[in-house]
């Protein structure tokens, strides 16, 4: 690599941390960041560090029936950046369904449409002839008289698009009368330290990267439908009857679940106040995108938890539903408790914002302060599902990661998050979502390294490298540091990097740091080399068992003991055993005759189990 010999050097240290053995190889476009000083290599964002934010204000016009969504759209964008920008990158994602844009997942030809229509737009009162705006795909190019560092500049916009009936990727109608709405305006694009503009088009599989910015939206629909969004209702008795905005206010300061709509209130049909048009408006600070659900016909079950005991701080949680979907009458439950969960549990970090509303939709995605998850008819497989997408609050919009680059960064650990919590809202659910998964396809044309970009993969590689193979590389971590260790790096990387734009070494790097451990030994053979997970026993006259790890991937040694008389005894090891050792021996237990000794656990996958097992003949 062309790189300095001085930062080969530094970077040979990967972190703060003294006597650094094993070094993290950049690919050659990341050192130059760490040169102009926007990071640093002990993880924490340089001393020069910046990124550029936006306020967005919206009127927002949506028909159900139609489902045409009208919108004006008021930006003013702050260059933080050292660079003057003489084009600014929109994002159009609803673009996805323009005939002709490319995609990589299917949409059925009733709903390709002709795309964002943008009717007017406006640069610091300067109008663009909209036909002459350059528009390819989901992005869309606009010159600009240069935005010199420091300096702002304001955008209007009105435009128009109809929503997709059928095709549901990620947003889209529900059902007649009940439709989610995300990806919904023209957003300015990222432009970091990394890459500058962020020209990636969406294309379906890969997720999103946006800034942090301030939302106010004001949502018009017609009367007797209620809109749930990102951000707080700012004003609940404009377009609730008030019955419905006192349940509220009493489900935001209470334990114990609420029916703010019931389905003898739907019968009723004298939820919202009985104008033609109601306009909802919402509010939201330092959030990445906004989101909302509108129904007719769905019932709301409300609670809340206090997050944070020193600020006595509460969550609502919301649970938004069809009635005949008997699955959601519990879901306000799991929410609830997932928020507690990540609250004191993991990552034990008070919950960061000040509702979270599940949307009974026909996806599992996740989005600032909302979720549209599908109704299941498996209560675990709910469970599972809720505090999966409820996890992702923290990664990635806290953290603001890259989905769209590192997939691992937020899917990773909403995987591990959802292996945790599951088991506290059911103890009795054991949840290995992926890992035999990652098991059957380990070292094949189907799996490459973590570290490989989320663009340059699909299909079973895309899954393996975004959720099982990353989540079992942090749980690992965390079994090898112990819990408290571990959480106490965790909150240092989460304290660095909330509300910025973290990549997979400040990670790295703020974990070496923050655990004062250098775990780039294992960050380097899980994250970043290839190789497969593969451990092997032989038994030493059954005084000792020799554990050989023949793949180059480390895992847990468990072993289980099986005596004669049918007791057990179990035996294990974190992956810190193979740090400097390709192979350890482990005495037994001499108090019984021994009938059979096996390798392997819950979260151990291995690709050759035959040579795991040995059967005292």
């Amino acid at each position: 690599m062309l790189l300095k010999r001085s930062l080969i050097l530094l970077f040979l240290l990967g972190s703060a941390v003294a006597n650094a053995q094993v070094s993290l190889t950049m690919p050659r476009n990341l050192p130059a960041a760490y040169e102009k000083g926007t990071r640093t290599l002990s993880g924490e964002p340089g001393s020069k560090y910046w990124q550029n934010t936006a306020n967005y204000n919206m009127e927002i016009n949506f028909d159900p029936e139609t489902r045409l969504l009208s919108g004006k759209v008021d930006i003013e964008y702050f260059n933080n950046s050292p660079s003057p920008l003489s084009q600014i990158v929109f994002k159009l994602y609803p673009n996805i369904y323009k005939k002709g844009s490319i995609r990589m997942m299917p949409v059925k030809p009733s709903d390709l449409t002709d795309g964002v229509h943008i009717s007017s737009f406006q640069f610091n009162n300067t109008t663009i002839d909209s036909s002459k705006l350059r528009i390819d795909g989901t992005n869309m190019v606009v010159p600009v008289s240069p935005l010199a560092p420091g300096s702002s500049m304001r955008f209007s916009i009105q435009y128009t698009y109809t929503l997709n009936k059928t095709s549901h990727i990620r947003t889209g109608e529900i059902e007649p009368g009940a439709d989610f709405v995300a990806y919904f305006f023209p957003r300015i694009a990222v432009y970091d330290d990394i890459d500058g503009w962020n020209m990636t088009p969406y294309t379906g599989p890969q997720e999103f990267y946006n800034d942090f910015g301030n939302f106010n939206v004001a949502i018009t629909v017609p009367v007797n439908f209620v809109v749930w969004a990102t951000g707080d209702l700012a004003n609940c008795q404009e377009v609730l009857n008030e019955p419905f905005c006192e349940r509220l206010r009493s489900a935001e300061q209470h334990d114990g679940v609420i029916n703010i709509i019931d389905s003898t209130d739907l019968k009723h049909k004298n939820i919202t106040r009985q104008h033609a048009f109601n306009t909802w408006k919402f509010s939201a600070k330092n959030v990445t995108d906004f989101a909302f659900a509108v129904s007719d016909h769905y019932m709301w079950k409300s609670t809340s938890v206090e997050v944070d005991p020193a600020t006595k701080r509460r969550t609502r949680v919301d649970a938004v539903f069809k009635p005949e979907h008997k699955d959601y009458y519990e879901v306000v439950d799991f929410g609830r408790k997932t928020v507690w969960a990540m609250s004191y549990v993991f990552p034990r970090w008070p919950f960061p914002y000040s509702h979270e509303t599940i949307v009974d939709g026909l996806d599992q995605m996740e989005y600032p302060m909302m979720v549209n998850d599908n109704p299941l008819e498996s209560r675990v497989e709910t469970i599972e599902l809720v505090d999966h997408e409820v996890f992702h609050t923290m990664f990635p919009f806290y953290m603001g990661t890259n989905e769209t680059k590192y997939g691992w960064m937020d899917e990773g650990w909403a995987t591990i998050g959802e292996w945790i919590i599951s088991s506290i809202i059911d103890s009795s659910i054991i949840d290995d979502y992926g890992v035999m998964g990652y098991e059957r396809v380990a070292g094949t044309e189907n799996d490459s390294p973590i570290s490989t970009l989320s663009t340059q993969i699909s299909g079973t590689n895309y899954f393996v490298n975004s959720y099982p193979k990353p989540a079992l590389g942090y749980l690992y971590v965390k079994d090898m540091l112990g819990d408290s260790l571990f959480t106490k790096a965790l909150h240092y990387y989460i304290q660095q990097w909330q509300g910025k734009h973290p990549i997979p070494y400040d990670f790295f790097n703020c974990m070496n740091t923050g655990s004062g451990r250098n775990l780039n030994w294992f960050w380097k053979r899980w994250f970043i080399d290839s190789g497969v997970p593969d451990l092997a026993l032989r038994v030493n006259k059954t005084t000792s068992v020799t554990v050989t790890c023949i793949g180059h991937k480390p895992v847990p040694v468990d072993l289980t003991v099986t005596y004669a008389d049918g007791t057990k005894t179990t035996i294990h090891r974190s992956v810190a055993v193979w740090e400097k050792a390709s192979s350890i021996t482990i005495p037994l237990p001499a108090k019984k005759e021994i009938k059979q000794i096996s390798l392997g656990g819950t979260y151990v996958p291995d690709v050759n189990r035959k040579n795991n097992v040995w059967n005292n003949k």
